[in-house]
């Protein structure tokens, strides 16, 4: 009796700290717990809406985090943001079902996304994106953190390669990396692990996905119609030859490489002290004290 009592007891308590990742699945009464379990650490996701090939769902970036967040944080706690669909498209914009707000609302949005995230607790926020358009707007509004004093610290997960992962790759690609840009065979490799339930991958022959490479000789120059002037199908890569092993592959290592940002991010405490002294620098600088 006094053993099935212990037994009881012991699984109470595990049921206790099986709470959810996902702030929308959290009950209000084990917000406590969540903070406590996660460091304080909450992962942004950041998809977008728009056309990926003929084959592959809109949502495909939004997926993509959205499985890598609840996978990793089953590994290593962290509370998950909802999904989030706001960033930079407007390059696909003459494509059916793309959704780009302004960009003023865009910025404003995610300021405000991170303060309120912060407001409730949180003082160290992880931007995990999906989308190859929004690293350059994601990089600034991490470094414009500093425009102002906070009492909380953002992060851009950007993984990396190694060689051992490289060369791994190497052998399960059917088609040249360098034009494997959207909606091509990494990406639809992932949706065929992730949810093959949503690919077509028959369809995926309907387009091209071939460079047209319709822009003038600008050397050492850039310009905002790049992409379309190369993939006015607002596609790139060969869908037809992707692989749910070179997906499992792929998205495995993306998470294994997630699991370990979260764990130093829980464990940092110098972020957030550095950023305070660097903040009563700047005012000393002002004449304040």
């Amino acid at each position: 009796m006094r053993l099935l009592l212990l037994l009881l007891l012991f699984s109470g308590c595990a049921m206790a700290q099986n709470i959810p990742s996902r702030w929308d699945e959290l009950i209000a009464s084990d917000w406590p717990k969540a903070m406590e379990k996660s460091s304080r650490t909450c992962i942004l996701p950041i998809g977008i809406l728009e056309k990926h090939g003929t084959h592959a769902p809109l949502g495909s970036d939004l997926i993509h985090v959205r499985e890598w967040a609840a996978r990793a944080t089953r590994k290593e706690y962290a509370v998950v943001f909802p999904d989030y669909f706001y960033g930079q498209v407007y390059e696909a914009q003459q494509q059916p079902g793309t959704f780009a707000l302004p960009s003023r609302v865009v910025w404003d949005l995610l300021e405000a996304t991170c303060e309120e995230i912060a407001r409730n607790g949180f003082d160290k926020i992880v931007i995990v994106n999906g989308h190859g358009g929004n690293p350059q707007l994601l990089r600034y509004f991490v470094q414009s953190q500093l425009e102002k004093r906070r009492n909380y610290a953002v992060y851009f997960f950007e993984p990396g390669e190694d060689p051992a992962f490289a060369e791994k790759m190497k052998k399960l690609r059917k088609t040249d990396p360098a034009g494997d840009m959207h909606g091509g065979e990494n990406e639809t490799s992932s949706l065929l692990y992730l949810r093959p339930d949503l690919v077509k991958q028959e369809r995926a022959v309907q387009e091209s996905g071939a460079d047209k490479k319709r822009m003038a000789d600008l050397p050492n120059l850039y310009t905002a119609i790049w992409w379309y002037a190369s993939f006015p199908n607002h596609y790139a890569g060969q869908a037809e030859k992707a692989s749910k092993e070179l997906g499992e592959l792929i998205t495995e290592h993306k998470i294994e490489q997630l699991v370990s940002a979260l764990k130093a991010v829980k464990a940092d405490k110098k972020t957030l002290e550095l950023q305070k002294e660097y903040f009563d620098n700047v005012e000393r600088v002002g004449g304040k004290k």
